[in-house]
């Protein structure tokens, strides 16, 4: 490695540790802990976490601790544990994790991994280990949504997925230029890449702005193998990758962000949508998929390849057939023009429209944070253990948004906004 990359990582965890997190004095700080599809820190993440450790201390964090995963320990328990220690199952992450989000600390989770590491093991162990990880980590997924702690999410190469995006590379070429694309997606440019994000900050939240000033009371997607209509909830909030706690500690998500999104009507989403990216679930791939949508409910899905993974999520639990997100994403985002398919659901989002299956975040409903799930639900959020973006956007996507007078015009044409900010 040199100065340079070292230079960038710096600036990585500067971004991270002050955009992404903003950690404040006397906050402690977890890495790594298991949330949904994300298992914990990689080994070989080793530098980067160190430079956020040691820019979390500079910035005042009280405490720091790692949780560490090595993947190919998955792996091997599938290939090699005998099938009646399925329900074996460490709950300890889980647990520190929902502590800390309790505590209101800040929480970073690291998602990077092998899209296709469990690829061709067997998929009823695979789906019961999930499952056991969507009931453990629900406490804390419910804290996400209600804003209570300080968060975000970012990723970094590792071994497996590498190799995926990089397959024609030697192995240290092939590292060292994902690094690189991480990097520039990430927005680490310049001298001052803090400073530039949050310009770039400000930019969403102005679209943002722009789409709760419309009140529309639904989308209307077009595009080779979609035509669908989702209803948005009378107090739909849309927000962009810039959130606050219920502290009132500003933070970012997700880097990279391009997007701005709020929820969908549990109940008022009809017909077609074709995903435009393949989608890495549990560990395996589920490629040209397609979903039918009567009432809110997907009725019919079918794919290439993954079909039963995909029904398996699908009946994770009553909320994982409806939606819970839909964001929107300029065809023209950097992740985009990579033109890679990162197979990695936080970057690959943000180069396209997506939608979510499952859980809705109750703080993209106005007053949201403060209802029951019953009042959640009545208002048409939606409850789920899951929480699976998929991507559906491209250059070919027309989305108009349509008044509850039933008059409608255009928000994005060809895959671009429809209007300036």
């Amino acid at each position: 490695m040199n100065t340079e990359y070292e230079r960038k990582l710096e600036q990585y965890a500067e971004v991270i540790v002050k955009v992404g997190l903003n950690v404040q004095p006397g906050q402690r700080v977890l890495i790594g802990p298991p949330l949904l599809f994300v298992y914990g820190v990689s080994p070989e993440l080793a530098p980067l976490v160190r430079q956020i450790t040691k820019m979390a201390y500079q910035q005042g964090a009280s405490f720091v601790d790692v949780i560490w995963d090595d993947p190919q320990l998955r792996l091997l328990r599938l290939q090699h544990a005998p099938a009646e220690s399925a329900a074996e199952f460490a709950t300890w992450p889980y647990e520190e994790a929902r502590r800390y989000a309790e505590n209101g600390d800040a929480v970073l989770f690291i998602y990077a991994q092998s899209p296709d590491l469990l690829d061709g093991q067997n998929p009823d162990t695979v789906s019961a280990l999930q499952q056991l990880a969507f009931q453990h980590s629900g406490a804390t997924w419910n804290l996400v949504g209600e804003g209570a702690f300080n968060w975000s999410m970012i990723s970094a190469p590792v071994e497996g997925w590498t190799e995926k995006l990089f397959p024609d590379l030697p192995p240290d070429e092939a590292r060292s230029r994902f690094w690189e694309v991480i990097f520039e997606i990430s927005r680490i440019t310049g001298d001052q890449p803090v400073a530039g994000w949050q310009r770039h900050i400000q930019q969403l939240a102005k679209l943002g702005d722009t789409m709760n000033s419309k009140r529309y009371a639904s989308l209307h997607y077009r595009a080779p193998g979609t035509d669908l209509t989702i209803g948005l909830p009378g107090g739909h909030v849309w927000n962009s990758g810039a959130l606050t706690t219920q502290q009132d500690i500003a933070f970012v998500a997700n880097i990279p962000t391009e997007e701005v999104f709020t929820l969908s009507h549990r109940q008022q989403v009809e017909g077609i949508v074709t995903a435009t990216k393949t989608l890495s679930y549990e560990g395996t791939l589920i490629e040209n998929f397609t979903l039918t949508f009567e009432y809110g409910q997907v009725v019919k899905a079918t794919a290439d390849r993954g079909e039963t993974q995909l029904n398996r999520m699908l009946d994770t639990d009553a909320g994982a057939r409806r939606l819970g997100e839909v964001a929107l994403v300029p065809h023209s985002s950097p992740i985009s023009q990579t033109g890679l398919l990162f197979h990695n659901i936080l970057i690959d989002e943000n180069a396209a429209n997506h939608l979510a299956l499952g859980q809705a975040y109750k703080f993209t409903m106005q007053d949201g944070t403060g209802m029951s799930d019953e009042a959640f639900t009545a208002a048409g959020g939606n409850l789920s253990l899951i929480h699976t973006d998929f991507m559906i956007g491209s250059g070919a996507m027309d989305v108009d948004g349509i008044r509850d007078d039933g008059t409608s015009e255009p928000v994005l044409r060809a895959g671009e906004w429809a209007f300036e900010v």
